[in-house]
């Protein structure tokens, strides 16, 4: 299978970028959007050239560094899915596919397709952290969880990072990355003790980078961890109570 790629080059984070085109010959239905990009590279290293960088690590759909934009879609056309695991399946013969870096003012390019996603860490460093007393180990039943609350708090934790929520939305938000947080940590009793005040200063850390949300939910589609949309409703649900109790916590 023959695909047309135009692929973003940009050689520093000053640098204007410019496409560059290149055809991939040897395509298969199976290989993902990452193993596209390498046999790109294959080539491109085959012919004396520079190979497109891009950032890859578990390619399980785990971990979220191989975020790419493609055809204008954060990770791709298929919703929910890692670039890693976005398969060429759909793609006709002789296809043209746009690459391009996460698209986002909060996420400035360093090279090709790797952007710079310090932004998100900066919110998790400001209150992604709980307080655990040192000494011995609690016994099991001293902190009961019933099964749903667990699930619940499992469910918000699966988010992975990869700042696609943020690249689909027209605003740039970072809501569903910051509701899952500030909910998984909220509804464990070991999260509960600095719930104001972590509340409190990852809203605060997220107001500077990040723009409001748009509402309409791009957010949802695109995430790989299937972050549901109620997790927005936990930044505003989280920034009230910590309004109002800001002398308990």
């Amino acid at each position: 299978m023959r695909l047309v790629l135009e692929v973003w080059r940009q050689d520093d984070p000053r640098d204007q970028g410019r496409y560059e085109i290149h055809e991939v010959d040897d395509a298969t239905p199976e290989m993902s959007i990452v193993e596209l990009l390498d046999r790109l590279n294959d080539q491109l290293v085959e012919e004396g050239r520079e190979p497109v960088a891009f950032e890859s690590d578990c390619r399980e759909g785990i971990c979220g560094s191989c975020g790419v934009t493609v055809d204008g879609i954060p990770h791709g056309p298929q919703p929910n899915t890692a670039s890693c695991h976005q398969r060429l399946a759909g793609y006709q013969d002789g296809r043209r596919i746009r690459l391009e870096p996460l698209r986002s003012a909060a996420f400035p390019v360093i090279r090709d397709l790797i952007v710079d996603r310090s932004a998100l860490d900066q919110i998790i460093t400001a209150g992604g952290h709980v307080a655990i007393p040192a000494g011995g180990a609690p016994g099991a039943d001293s902190l009961l969880v019933s099964h749903e609350q667990a699930e619940r708090a499992l469910d918000m934790a699966a988010c992975i990072g990869c700042g696609a929520c943020v690249a689909a939305c027209p605003n740039g938000a970072a809501h569903l990355f910051v509701g899952s947080k500030l909910a998984h940590l909220s509804l464990l009793p070991t999260g509960k003790q600095e719930r104001g005040k972590r509340a409190r200063a990852m809203l605060a850390e997220m107001e500077q980078d990040f723009g409001p949300c748009s509402l309409y939910g791009e957010c949802a589609r695109v995430c790989p961890a299937k972050i549901p949309l109620t997790a927005i409703a936990v930044v505003d649900k989280e920034a009230l109570r910590s309004f109002l109790r800001q002398g308990d916590d």
